[in-house]
């Protein structure tokens, strides 16, 4: 008999893998859900920086791993999540934080950037969700990686092939709430406005672009990528429950001033 996720905190640890958590949200992810009692598995193309968060994960107890893993490379993904399931014994939860960005101009956008904004964004979304499935037990629960810019359609730094793939992200996450509904497995997305990643740093250095971006929202500030990561945390615990195809936008109120 299987166990649930409630069933689970009864008799041990729950376990969780976390993709594309090498850095930013992804990183602030993993340690968040160490902090909460999970054993992790830290899969990244970085491994040396999906080491050093394991690392981090291993001094709040438990166990943890890192893996290596290209999310856009299928047969990588089916080994990797063989791999993290058969250390931790099992799968409750998994949050497909791996992303790449892109700014390039509308006309200048590249059929091949298009291309890489799809592979990593969507496809890897696909098959780390397709993957953890045929791993997970009844209960168990998903939180994937979207965007403002797939609501808004870009407009802020992401522009067309960025914003359509997280537009991908969120249309794919609706898809698999309803298919996996029978297998047990709730699905949701987190939709983060601005937050202080690797990715944006390079570009938060120019302070009239990141004032600009900032004023368009409520709060008027960026996030830090502990506050999406308690977010994700939510939606992937057993509080979140009837939560399932569910869109957590976490912006600091930008689309909704918008």
């Amino acid at each position: 008999m299987t166990e649930s996720l409630q069933d689970l905190a009864q008799t041990g640890r729950p376990r969780a893998i976390v993709t594309g958590a090498a850095s930013g949200i992804g990183a602030a992810t993993l340690v968040e859900l160490a902090r909460r009692g999970y054993d992790t598995a830290a899969l990244d193309i970085n491994l040396p920086g999906a080491e050093a968060s394991a690392g981090r994960a291993m001094t709040l107890g438990g166990r943890h791993v890192a893996v290596h893993t290209d999310v856009a490379d299928e047969a990588s993904v089916v080994v990797a999540f063989a791999a993290a399931v058969s250390f931790l014994g099992g799968l409750e939860a998994m949050a497909t934080c791996a992303g790449v960005a892109d700014s390039t101009p509308f006309m200048d956008v590249s059929v091949a950037t298009f291309r890489r904004m799809h592979e990593v964004n969507v496809i890897g979304t696909f098959l780390s969700m397709r993957e953890a499935a045929r791993h997970m037990a009844d209960g168990g629960r998903m939180c994937t990686v979207a965007s403002v810019a797939g609501l808004r359609g870009g407009g802020l730094m992401g522009t067309a092939a960025y914003a359509a793939s997280k537009g991908g992200v969120l249309a794919l996450t609706k898809n698999a709430a309803r298919a996996l509904a029978d297998k047990g497995i709730s699905v949701n997305t987190i939709a983060p406005g601005a937050t202080l990643t690797p990715m944006l740093a390079e570009a938060w250095k120019n302070e009239e672009n990141r004032r600009r971006i900032e004023s368009m929202s409520a709060q008027k500030r960026t996030a830090d990528p502990e506050e999406i990561a308690r977010s994700i945390a939510f939606l992937l615990s057993p509080d979140a429950s009837i939560v399932t195809g569910a869109t957590l936008v976490a912006d600091g109120g930008l689309v909704m001033h918008y």
